[in-house]
């Protein structure tokens, strides 16, 4: 005997919104997609999903919602409105998956506000560009209750093949600053060891299967390697949203008390991307600075 699927809403169709909902279509949801931008929604509908034309559209069609928008700001103004904006208008029974990385300490607050409507909160921050998200390679921080978890098992096995519970709303945020921390270094270290052998006159595609092969390995030599190498910057994940993700980092770490220098370094390169205005390009491209720093000129 067949079993339904049950249709799900994703709020927010960029790089990782639209890998998500791929997701989705292809494990047989019936995905009802909005953003504020008509041609991400238009998209959508050209991968079999439908188009939600408002907020409150999307909501009313589906008990499940995935968010995937770009910070913590928007993911309140989405669930909960302020004034007259649009908002999601949510009803008991409501079901949020927060896969946007936000500032922990305002997710879990925000799960504590909206439980006693009846709406149920799982945050779901992902480790993953767009690309490995697509292709399920994405990995899943949980916070939330596992009660909520294990319900949605389902979605959640069709957005990432391997999600981990850390606690309550706000663990997975945490825990997805850290790695983030250690992916946006990795990529520094990367971009600067790239960008020094170069300089000394080394071929940079033959040097990388040495790095590969070698101590210094990373998976962040598979997946963004040639894309320094070849100055291939078609985003996957975008040096605004890294920027972003950096500064929140730093926000928290004031907040615990833990000194981040080396994150600190990692954003001024950022910083300077943006102020080339490179925000847009992938986060390999913090590449260009380090080139930069090495010929002021170019």
């Amino acid at each position: 005997m067949s079993t339904t699927l049950p249709a799900v809403a994703v709020v927010g169709l960029g790089l990782i919104g639209t890998s998500l909902a791929q997701r989705l279509i292809a494990a047989g949801f019936a995905v009802h997609g909005y953003d504020v931008d008509p041609m991400r929604t238009a998209n959508l509908e050209k991968i079999g999903g439908k188009a939600a034309a408002s907020l409150r559209a999307a909501a009313r069609t589906a008990n499940i919602i995935v968010l995937s928008v770009f910070n913590t700001d928007q993911v309140e103004a989405v669930v909960e409105g302020s004034g007259d904006a649009a908002h999601l208008e949510l009803e008991a029974g409501h079901a949020i998956v927060c896969t946007s990385t936000c500032d922990p300490d305002r997710v879990a607050a925000l799960a504590e506000r909206v439980a006693p409507r009846g709406i149920r909160f799982l945050e779901m921050p992902l480790s993953g560009n767009s690309d490995q998200i697509a292709l399920g390679n994405g990995i899943g921080l949980v916070g939330g209750t596992r009660e909520l978890m294990d319900e949605l098992a389902p979605v959640l096995g069709a957005l990432c093949r391997k999600y981990y519970f850390l606690g309550s709303a706000g663990a997975a945020g945490r825990g997805k600053l850290a790695v983030n921390l250690i992916g946006g270094l990795n990529r520094a270290v990367m971009a600067e060891g790239l960008s020094f052998a170069e300089a000394m006159g080394l071929e940079l595609e033959a040097f990388l299967e040495v790095l590969k092969a070698s101590a210094a390995y990373s998976r962040t030599m598979d997946n963004r390697g040639l894309k320094m190498i070849r100055s291939d910057y078609a985003p996957h994940a975008k040096l605004s949203q890294s920027c972003k993700d950096f500064a929140l980092m730093q926000s928290m770490a004031g907040r615990v008390g833990q000194q981040l220098p080396l994150a600190g370094l990692y954003l001024e390169l950022v910083q300077s991307c943006l102020a080339h205005g490179e925000g847009d390009l992938d986060n390999s491209a913090v590449m260009k600075e380090l080139r930069r720093r090495r010929n002021p000129s170019d």
